[in-house]
């Protein structure tokens, strides 16, 4: 009976003990359930590690369906940060890379295999715009075709130029201006208005840099199409 006593008090301060830990637990947050863990936890007992965010192609929100070719496009900053064109996790046009240049930096990719064809960029300030016109006129039928605006994309486009380009499924070529940025995919043979185009307008009142708009980030999934029968 003597012992009744200090039982009740071992008992009362194993009490306060744990509420203590739980209170901690609610107002410090992670910090104080990993303190608890540790002291429940057994000697030999080892942390469950916490898991890692699932990446996917190109840096996606999710994973493209079968048959589908993951992209991300981003548009220059100004005429200081190049463009990037990504596709299926390759980085095929990059300031790293040194392969990017004043105007439109663009990508041609197979449609059926997705294999990369060709990459040129075109200075649309001081450059010619024929040699736009001789990469696009010879397209094949259902080459996808990746672009990236870097500084200005549009002094030197002339009409025929930009009716090629909507030939590809742009809208906005028509009205593409001076330091306009842009982000478009497209392919030789589409039937209708390509889903994947952005445009920003350079605009004094709107400008996100000294004389250029902000840089446009585009991402999606383009079907492959299927091989023509013979």
């Amino acid at each position: 009976m003597r012992l009744a006593g200090p039982l009740r008090a071992a008992v009362v301060v194993l009490l306060v003990g744990v509420t203590w830990l739980l209170a901690s637990t609610i107002l410090r947050g992670d910090s104080s359930f990993v303190i608890m863990r540790h002291f429940f936890r057994g000697p030999n007992e080892e942390p469950t590690p916490e898991p890692k965010p699932h990446r996917y192609k190109c840096g996606l929100s999710a994973p493209c369906p079968q048959k589908h070719l993951a992209f991300r496009l981003v548009s220059g900053a100004a005429n200081v940060i190049g463009p990037k064109i990504c596709l299926e996790d390759k980085i095929l046009v990059s300031s790293v890379k040194n392969n990017v240049g004043r105007g439109l930096n663009i990508a041609l990719v197979n449609g059926v295999s997705g294999d990369l064809l060709d990459i040129k960029s075109f200075d649309m300030w001081a450059g010619d715009v024929a040699d736009l016109l001789k990469f696009l006129r010879p397209l094949h039928e259902g080459t996808l075709v990746f672009v990236a605006s870097f500084d200005d994309p549009a002094t030197k486009l002339n009409d025929e130029a930009r009716a090629l380009f909507e030939e590809l499924g742009s809208t906005a070529v028509k009205e593409l201006g001076f330091r306009d940025s842009w982000v478009f995919v497209g392919a030789k043979g589409i039937e209708n208005k390509s889903p994947f185009e952005q445009r920003m307008k350079n605009s004094k009142s709107s400008n996100k840099y000294e004389g250029w708009p902000e840089s446009l980030e585009m991402d999606g999934c383009i079907p492959l199409r299927a091989p023509q029968e013979s």
